[in-house]
């Protein structure tokens, strides 16, 4: 049994990750951000799934908002971190670091990315909508 295990064990991770890739916002609730101000994990038991992605959810009730209107709870740039796109480059916001601007969240790669952000939060953004709309 200890040789199983052995084998075993190398594989797991790999498989979790290939689980977990269309999880969006890495399995945090995306209406957790505006209704608790916080990166809430979500339950794999309350998902949906929409525009390809798995989307969990804290709640049924958060699911259900989420459900009426996807884009109002999907982070903004298509989840691209603005610091970096202002800087020209596509590079994933991590669901951790977060800012929300109006109604809209936007993920931040880390933590020194969203105090830079938050400096200056509308030279960047519109920095950030300049790259992002020449795609």
């Amino acid at each position: 049994m200890a040789a199983l295990v052995i084998l075993l064990s190398p594989l797991s991770p790999i498989a979790s990750a290939a689980v977990a890739q269309d999880w969006a916002l890495g399995g945090f609730d995306p209406v957790g951000y505006q209704a608790e101000g916080r990166a809430v994990p979500g339950r794999n038991d309350i998902s949906t799934t929409w525009k390809g992605m798995v989307w969990h959810f804290a709640t049924v009730e958060n699911r259900a908002r989420f459900e009426a209107d996807p884009r109002s709870f999907s982070p903004g740039l298509g989840g691209f971190c603005p610091v970096a796109m202002a800087h020209g480059r596509r590079e994933a916001g991590d669901p951790r670091h977060f800012v929300i601007v109006g109604n809209r969240v936007y993920l931040l790669r880390n933590g020194s990315d969203q105090r830079r952000f938050m400096q200056d939060p509308r030279a960047i953004l519109m920095e950030a909508r300049k790259v992002w709309a020449s795609r």
